[in-house]
């Protein structure tokens, strides 16, 4: 059955594929892996010229609409917590997204004025401590004390929520 559809199946994948922004190759990679997952459940199809067709077409369809929704990670732009970094993944950015996004909402479960404090230091703005202080309308000598009392906690509840491996791996 591969020899015979092969050809038709590369005729139609190059045929295909232009309009696509997929490759001919994974047009027809994916049609492969239909029929065999067609021949696993309901065997053969009875027109298998006719079948190749129809599926070489439904993929090209799901190519286009995937090309038109994805766009290429660029460099420099802001995906959610900052600048990509020269020569971060995607996958680097994703991940760094995601610890912020964590360490922000654990800094708004922490307890008395230390999420505005907190947060008034992670602000992208870089204030001094004479800013901050002002902002949160308290003196600039008890600002250290309790900066150190609130990253304690902080810490404290981060380090029971992700539960840091012993050594040699393995988790507590």
């Amino acid at each position: 059955m591969v020899a015979a559809l092969g050809p038709l199946v590369a005729a139609e994948a190059t045929a295909e594929a232009p309009g696509t922004g997929a490759d001919a190759g994974d047009l027809e990679q994916a049609v492969w892996v239909k029929l065999f997952e067609r021949l696993d459940r309901a065997g053969p199809p009875g027109d298998p010229a006719r079948w190749v067709r129809a599926v070489v077409r439904a993929e090209a369809r799901r190519a286009r609409r995937r090309t038109a929704r994805e766009r290429p990670l660029a460099e420099g732009v802001s995906y959610g917590s900052g600048p990509v970094a020269q020569g971060e993944s995607a996958e680097g950015a994703a991940l760094r997204a995601e610890t912020c996004r964590e360490v922000r909402s654990a800094v708004a479960r922490t307890p008395g004025d230390c999420p505005r404090l907190l947060s008034a230091m992670l602000s992208p703005q870089d204030s001094t401590y004479r800013e901050i202080a002002g902002e949160l309308n308290i003196s600039q000598g008890s600002l250290g004390p309790i900066r150190s009392r609130c990253l304690a906690c902080l810490r404290r509840m981060l380090t029971a929520e992700v539960a840091a491996p012993e050594h040699g791996g393995k988790e507590r």
